[in-house]
Protein backbone atom coordinates (compact mmCIF):
# COMPACT_ATOMS: atom_id res chain seq x y z
CA UNK A 1 0.00 0.00 0.00
CA UNK A 2 1.35 3.49 -1.19
CA UNK A 3 1.74 6.22 1.80
CA UNK A 4 0.02 9.26 1.03
CA UNK A 5 1.21 12.70 1.75
CA UNK A 6 4.06 11.90 4.43
CA UNK A 7 7.07 12.32 1.49
CA UNK A 8 9.12 15.57 0.40
CA UNK A 9 8.44 14.61 -3.05
CA UNK A 10 6.60 18.40 -4.83
CA UNK A 11 4.11 16.37 -6.72
CA UNK A 12 0.42 17.32 -6.33
CA UNK A 13 -0.61 14.37 -4.42
CA UNK A 14 2.18 14.46 -1.78
CA UNK A 15 2.03 18.31 -1.99
CA UNK A 16 -1.28 18.18 -0.75
CA UNK A 17 -1.25 17.90 3.05
CA UNK A 18 -3.83 16.23 5.20
CA UNK A 19 -5.90 19.10 5.16
CA UNK A 20 -8.31 17.31 7.38
CA UNK A 21 -6.32 15.30 9.74
CA UNK A 22 -4.32 18.57 10.97
CA UNK A 23 -7.66 20.60 10.99
CA UNK A 24 -8.43 17.72 13.61
CA UNK A 25 -5.24 18.14 15.58
CA UNK A 26 -5.01 21.39 15.47
CA UNK A 27 -8.81 21.80 16.97
CA UNK A 28 -7.89 19.10 19.35
CA UNK A 29 -5.05 20.97 20.84
CA UNK A 30 -7.24 24.19 20.98
CA UNK A 31 -10.28 22.86 22.73
CA UNK A 32 -8.05 20.74 25.22
CA UNK A 33 -6.65 23.97 26.31
CA UNK A 34 -9.47 26.33 25.86
CA UNK A 35 -13.02 26.06 26.76
CA UNK A 36 -15.37 25.82 24.01
CA UNK A 37 -19.13 24.75 23.64
CA UNK A 38 -19.92 21.97 21.22
CA UNK A 39 -21.67 23.96 19.82
CA UNK A 40 -19.19 26.09 18.50
CA UNK A 41 -16.74 23.17 17.55
CA UNK A 42 -18.33 22.09 14.23
CA UNK A 43 -17.63 25.75 13.37
CA UNK A 44 -14.40 26.14 14.77
CA UNK A 45 -13.26 22.82 12.65
CA UNK A 46 -14.62 24.62 9.34
CA UNK A 47 -12.70 27.87 9.75
CA UNK A 48 -9.38 26.01 10.65
CA UNK A 49 -10.02 23.46 7.55
CA UNK A 50 -10.87 26.46 5.65
CA UNK A 51 -7.90 28.43 6.70
CA UNK A 52 -5.34 25.54 5.91
CA UNK A 53 -7.31 24.85 2.66
CA UNK A 54 -6.52 28.30 1.46
CA UNK A 55 -2.92 28.34 2.52
CA UNK A 56 -2.07 24.89 1.23
CA UNK A 57 -3.22 25.97 -2.39
CA UNK A 58 -0.96 28.91 -2.17
CA UNK A 59 -3.84 31.62 -1.01
CA UNK A 60 -3.21 34.24 1.09
CA UNK A 61 -3.37 33.40 4.65
CA UNK A 62 -6.72 35.10 6.22
CA UNK A 63 -5.60 38.57 7.57
CA UNK A 64 -6.86 39.19 11.09
CA UNK A 65 -9.90 41.74 11.60
CA UNK A 66 -8.69 45.31 11.85
CA UNK A 67 -9.74 46.53 15.11
CA UNK A 68 -12.14 48.83 14.40
CA UNK A 69 -11.32 53.16 14.04
CA UNK A 70 -14.00 55.85 15.26
CA UNK A 71 -15.07 57.94 13.14
CA UNK A 72 -13.81 60.69 15.30
CA UNK A 73 -11.25 60.71 18.28
CA UNK A 74 -12.90 59.39 21.60
CA UNK A 75 -11.54 62.60 22.99
CA UNK A 76 -13.62 64.67 20.62
CA UNK A 77 -16.76 62.90 20.66
CA UNK A 78 -18.40 64.43 23.36
CA UNK A 79 -19.45 68.00 22.90
CA UNK A 80 -21.53 70.19 24.95
CA UNK A 81 -24.80 70.12 22.30
CA UNK A 82 -23.98 66.89 21.03
CA UNK A 83 -22.48 63.43 21.34
CA UNK A 84 -20.54 61.84 18.23
CA UNK A 85 -21.73 58.38 16.74
CA UNK A 86 -18.10 56.34 17.07
CA UNK A 87 -19.43 54.14 14.21
CA UNK A 88 -20.47 56.38 11.34
CA UNK A 89 -19.70 60.11 12.75
CA UNK A 90 -23.29 61.55 13.12
CA UNK A 91 -23.51 64.13 15.55
CA UNK A 92 -26.67 63.11 18.06
CA UNK A 93 -28.92 64.30 21.40
CA UNK A 94 -29.26 60.88 22.67
CA UNK A 95 -27.19 57.90 21.63
CA UNK A 96 -28.73 55.26 22.93
CA UNK A 97 -31.62 55.08 20.79
CA UNK A 98 -29.66 55.54 17.74
CA UNK A 99 -27.24 52.29 18.33
CA UNK A 100 -30.46 50.30 18.83
CA UNK A 101 -31.83 51.22 15.84
CA UNK A 102 -29.16 51.84 13.30
CA UNK A 103 -27.10 48.98 14.73
CA UNK A 104 -28.15 46.84 17.07
CA UNK A 105 -25.96 47.69 19.44
CA UNK A 106 -26.50 48.22 24.10
CA UNK A 107 -24.70 51.22 25.41
CA UNK A 108 -22.82 48.31 27.23
CA UNK A 109 -21.65 46.73 23.80
CA UNK A 110 -20.98 50.55 22.35
CA UNK A 111 -18.74 51.17 25.65
CA UNK A 112 -17.01 47.65 25.49
CA UNK A 113 -16.27 47.78 21.73
CA UNK A 114 -15.03 51.21 21.84
CA UNK A 115 -13.11 50.63 24.84
CA UNK A 116 -15.40 53.38 26.58
CA UNK A 117 -15.53 53.85 30.52
CA UNK A 118 -18.74 52.77 32.26
CA UNK A 119 -19.85 56.24 32.73
CA UNK A 120 -19.05 57.53 29.22
CA UNK A 121 -22.46 59.42 28.78
CA UNK A 122 -25.00 58.53 25.95
CA UNK A 123 -26.57 61.95 25.96
CA UNK A 124 -25.73 65.07 25.01
CA UNK A 125 -24.33 67.56 28.63
CA UNK A 126 -26.68 70.51 27.34
CA UNK A 127 -29.61 68.06 26.41
CA UNK A 128 -29.15 66.22 30.01
CA UNK A 129 -29.06 69.93 32.06
CA UNK A 130 -32.27 70.83 29.89
CA UNK A 131 -33.93 68.04 30.79
CA UNK A 132 -32.75 68.17 34.44
CA UNK A 133 -34.04 71.68 34.75
CA UNK A 134 -37.27 70.87 33.19
CA UNK A 135 -38.03 67.80 35.83
CA UNK A 136 -37.05 70.20 38.67
CA UNK A 137 -39.39 72.77 37.30
CA UNK A 138 -42.35 70.54 37.33
CA UNK A 139 -41.36 69.47 40.46
CA UNK A 140 -40.30 66.02 39.52
CA UNK A 141 -38.16 64.12 42.60
CA UNK A 142 -39.31 66.14 45.18
CA UNK A 143 -41.62 63.61 46.57
CA UNK A 144 -44.76 65.64 46.96
CA UNK A 145 -46.49 64.35 49.94
CA UNK A 146 -50.99 63.86 49.90
CA UNK A 147 -52.52 64.59 52.61
CA UNK A 148 -54.55 61.63 54.34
Amino acid sequence: MASQGGGTSDTASSNSLDILGLSAEIVAAYVGQNTVSQAAIPELIRTVHEALSTLNNGGEPPRPAEKAKPAVPVGRSVQHDYIVCLEDGKKLKMLKRYLRSHYDMSPEEYRRKWGLPPDYPMVAPAYAARRSDFAKKIGLGKGVRRGS
